[in-house]
């Protein structure tokens, strides 16, 4: 029999499966006692409140306390007829009788109404069903997450937020936190509360943290008409509004030096509700790890991340919100030791030996972003939100002055910053019972500072250093790129069974290089069965390229330096243009267990692909000529009281042809070959696969997930598959009262509990300079105070 750490991308995922299955019919359960749940009216969890459990004689019999979800527990009870009285200070009591038998968990659900007025809270959840109606998701695949889903993640809301994506169906890994859904490479939108957050440089941390979303669902496929810009993965974030307990402070460390604190607080208070939340990490792990050794050299990172979301009712119509967040990162660039420098180099910075293992690259992040947003209703059949967004992100890259130049021949200081700029409007208006018409609009502007200041030799015709090294500064900054988008388009329900939307959406782009497309969609939903349910979709897609990101290099400043380009080709990158294809259905095999398939095509037209081309960690954009991707997701997941369980199977393939922009980045001998030859994108990995189960017992709530995939491409051309790679992680997680202290929750994590040597990158393939490594095993431990 193969051994696990042999285990390929499918017998992983059938693997996964059989586990599920056998826990969900095999798992003892726990014996005579009664779990239950507490809400108010509006099926919000109420934590806090007073139980007590009476036998039929009016014995007491146990009393006990809901916690933070509003869950409660009554052990060792006989079998027999019960009353569980639940009471709250501002609300009525309620009585619920319970039937237990022996060797059952019996369950039940407890609601308090409200001694006060619950208008504002009314107003607001009535509020947020119509921004969701705003969002139409027919005919596209949909998976989601909520933070009952984060809690049962082995880390829980100390996860990152790129992990918590990985779970979902189609999510491949790479290096320095990078997501690949469905094949494409990045090419991802970030909504909040349903409003674009514009595009952000790519940088090692991650600018949004988990703790602030109530709920996000990943859209992939041929979606409808108001999704577009941006389309292999749109990630809808509910935030947050406030904190059901008041707050939350947490302290999280182990392995790695790692220390991250954190905190969330909210409330509601007459028609103002807010949320606040922020967190410190700090480890010895920042990026990943050049070689497969447990500790890294030179990779210590400090990042600071902050969310705020206030909104006050203006009427019971109207709704004024502010979101804003802030993270700031500084990362020490990871050293590969061992590495030999270049004698004519050495020569030329006048120095006899350099150690690469105190070579001190540095990088420095920063993202900020604010977002006005108004919603309202006029009569009962409109709805619309108008929201006015801004956002500022900065990368800059600071060498080794000397390390950079006797290693590579040059030493690049690169910054790069942008201020984006826009207004968003959407509306919907319900005609009659078939027919719901949806419209909006998106426009930005955005200002790009490209400064890079390099420092080389100069060389002769061999390539051989004849100068001491010197500095060369090319600043290309681009103002005023703009984008415009206008959408129609009519959700219709024929019947009860089915759903087509149907509409055009129109992008208007104006920054290095001018385009428009006018992108016809369509998507069916069929309810064939209530338990099967069918969809199909066709999207026209125009995605302009990341202006942010556009080198603008001027080659002749670099002839007869140590960073001339292999060519003086540099055709400006194109926006790229699609045909995506999307069928699938979704079974309903038990009340517990849903499984689903999804096929998808899509045929490009000047496919945007990113590299790390020079010496700087920052990725540089261009253009393949032709492209396809395709593939087909499978997926499963099973709920049944305090067990669950999900498994997911992805197979991507992902190839193009003949680089048409940017071509001065590559090897002349190798963009030859890509001109007459299909290649995989460096991103393409065949087999993605990922699953996890999560079981309430005794109050512990136990967790174990998995990812695995079949490797990244490799060598020339792409031509080369790296190793697979699977990593598992453990978790238990316990909330307890403390005499003292009150409501307390502790958490234990392991990280690749099989200490497995994944090998993301080897530093070969096209656009890929450096080799990575996942984490080694590690060891986490946190304790959070609720109040």
């Amino acid at each position: 029999m193969r051994s696990i750490n042999n285990l390929t991308g499918s017998s992983l995922a059938l693997a996964l499966f059989i586990i599920m299955a056998a826990v969900v019919y095999a798992a003892p359960e726990a014996t005579d006692e009664i779990h239950g749940t507490i809400k108010d009216a509006l099926g919000r969890p109420l934590s806090g409140a007073s139980l007590i459990l009476k036998a039929s004689d009016e014995t007491i019999m146990g009393k006990t306390q809901s916690d933070a979800d509003g869950n409660f527990v009554f052990s060792s009870v006989t079998p027999g007829i019960y009353a569980v009285i639940a009471d709250k200070p501002g609300f009525q009591s309620s009585t619920a009788i319970v039937t237990v038998s022996a060797g059952t968990i019996a369950t039940t659900s407890v609601t308090l109404a409200s001694q006060e007025a619950l208008e504002v809270s009314v107003v607001a959840e009535r509020l947020n069903q119509a921004r969701n109606s705003l969002s139409p998701k027919t005919g596209g695949s949909e998976y989601g997450f909520d933070q009952k889903d984060v809690t049962a993640l082995p880390q829980g809301e100390n996860t990152s937020f790129n992990q918590v994506l990985l779970q979902a169906p189609g999510v491949a890994n790479d290096s320095f936190g990078q997501l690949h859904v469905r094949g494409d490479h990045a090419n991802i939108q970030y909504r909040l509360n349903g409003v674009i957050l514009p595009e952000g440089i790519t940088g090692f941390g991650q600018a949004f943290d988990t703790r602030f979303f109530s709920r996000v669902e990943l859209l992939t496929g041929a979606m409808p008409a108001q999704y577009g810009l941006r389309e292999a993965g749109v990630i809808e974030i509910d935030t947050k509004a406030n904190f059901e307990t008041g707050g939350r402070v947490d302290l999280y460390g182990g392995s790695y030096n790692t220390v991250q604190p954190s905190f969330e607080v909210g409330s509601t208070t007459g028609k103002l509700s807010y949320y606040l939340s922020g967190s410190y990490l700090t480890n010895d792990l920042g990026i990943e790890n050049p070689t497969s050794s447990r500790e890294a050299i030179h990779d210590h990172t400090d990042q600071v991340r902050g969310f705020g979301y206030l909104s006050y009712l203006v009427n019971p119509t109207m709704r004024l919100s502010l979101m804003f967040g802030s993270y700031d990162g500084w990362f020490q660039i990871p050293n590969n030791p061992g590495q030999t420098p270049n004698p004519d180099y050495l020569a030329g910075a006048g120095v006899e030996s350099f150690d690469s293992s105190a070579v001190d690259e540095r990088q420095y992040e920063t993202n900020r972003y604010g977002i006005v947003a108004l919603q309202s209703s006029i009569g009962s059949n409109f709805d619309y939100q108008i929201a006015v967004v801004s956002r500022y992100t900065s990368v800059h890259f600071m060498p080794d002055p000397i390390g950079d130049l006797v290693f590579n021949g040059v030493a690049s200081d690169v910054f790069r910053s942008s201020f984006n700029n826009g207004l968003q409007g959407d509306g919907s208006y319900r005609f009659n019972d078939a027919h719901t018409v949806r419209m909006g609009f998106v426009a930005s502007i955005d200002n790009i500072q490209s400064d890079n200041m390099s420092t080389v030799f100069p060389v002769d015709n061999n390539g051989s250093v004849i100068g001491a090294p010197y500095p060369i500064t090319d600043n290309n900054p681009k103002y005023g790129n703009t984008v415009a988008s206008l959408y129609l388009q009519d959700e219709w329900k024929p019947s009860d069974k089915l759903t087509v939307n149907y509409g055009l959406r129109f992008d208007q782009l104006n920054a290095y290089v001018e385009a428009n497309q006018l992108s016809p969609r369509l998507g069916l939903v069929y309810k064939a069965t209530p338990k099967t349910t069918l969809h199909a979709a066709y999207a026209r897609y125009f995605t302009p390229p990341p202006d942010e990101l556009v080198s603008n290099k001027t080659l002749a400043l670099f002839e007869n330096t140590s960073n001339e380009a292999p060519s003086n080709l540099n055709s400006p990158v194109l926006p790229e243009r699609s045909d995506y294809y999307d069928v699938g259905v979704t079974q309903q095999i038990t009340s517990e267990l849903n499984v689903g398939v999804d096929g998808f095509y899509k045929k490009i037209t000047d496919l945007i692909d990113e590299g790390q081309f020079g010496q700087a960690l920052i990725f540089t954009p261009f253009n393949y000529a032709e492209g396809q991707i395709y593939g087909v997701e499978l997926t499963g997941n099973y709920h049944s009281g305090n067990f669950s369980a999900y498994a997911n199977l992805a197979r991507t393939v992902s190839i193009a042809k003949n680089v048409v922009s940017a071509q001065f980045n590559f090897d002349p001998d190798e963009l030859t070959y890509i001109a007459n030859n299909w290649v995989h994108t460096d991103h393409d990995q065949l087999y993605t696969a990922s699953g996890g189960i999560s079981e309430l017992w005794l109050r512990t709530l136990f967790s174990i997930d998995a990812t695995a995939g079949s490797g990244l491409r490799k060598g020339f051309a792409n031509t080369g598959q790296l190793p697979q790679n699977f990593q598992v992680n453990l978790g238990a997680t316990h909330k307890f009262k403390l005499a003292s202290l009150g409501l307390m929750e502790w958490r234990l994590s392991i990280i690749n509990v099989l200490d497995r040597k994944n090998q993301i990158r080897d530093g070969s393939g096209i656009g890929v300079n450096t080799p990575q490594y996942g984490p080694r095993i590690g060891y986490f431990a946190g304790i959070s105070k609720l109040f």
